[in-house]
């Protein structure tokens, strides 16, 4: 069986309104699996995302190797699967290590000093952010750019 990936979608504020109720229904989604290295490791970081779960949908937090781990070896083969990640950084990592992922939606990043790149009124990037998306499109995965489902999509390859 051929893991059922909906979507992948970078979001620095992880699980929210947005997520818990438009992009779940819309993907029609049964789990959601975070793959965020900080996360992984914090404890009440996880209690407060297990919490904003939507109900019925099951949450898995993972760090990035372990969540590229888990997608490549099939255990995730038996849910429609929506990714989240908090950075570019992360989401390229994913991208690379796991060829099911082919479609990646930027949905917010955070505005650091470091960011000095602004495409979208959402959207946060640095240039190693900016050649990471590149290589990505490079590689053949289609990388959009939209808060919510209803949105019109933005093509990273035209502001990036």
């Amino acid at each position: 069986m051929i893991t059922m990936i909906k979507l992948t979608r970078v979001d620095y504020r992880l699980i929210h309104g947005q997520v818990a109720m438009s992009w779940t229904h819309a993907l029609d989604v049964d789990c959601i699996l975070l793959a965020i290295d900080a996360v992984a490791k914090d404890d009440m970081r996880k209690a407060a995302l297990r919490l904003a779960r939507p109900s019925g949908v099951k949450l898995v937090i993972k760090d990035v190797d372990a969540a590229i781990e888990a997608l490549n070896s099939g255990v995730t083969d038996k849910y429609s699967l929506f990714i989240i990640a908090e950075t570019i950084e992360d989401v390229y990592r994913l991208a690379k290590g796991c060829k099911d992922i082919k479609e990646i939606n930027l949905g917010g990043t955070r505005k650091t000093p470091e960011t000095t790149l602004h495409p979208t009124p959402a959207i946060f990037a640095t240039e190693k952010d900016a050649e990471h998306i590149q290589e990505l499109l490079g590689d053949g995965v289609a990388i959009e750019i939209r808060q919510v489902p209803n949105d019109a999509k933005v093509f990273a390859k035209d502001v990036f």
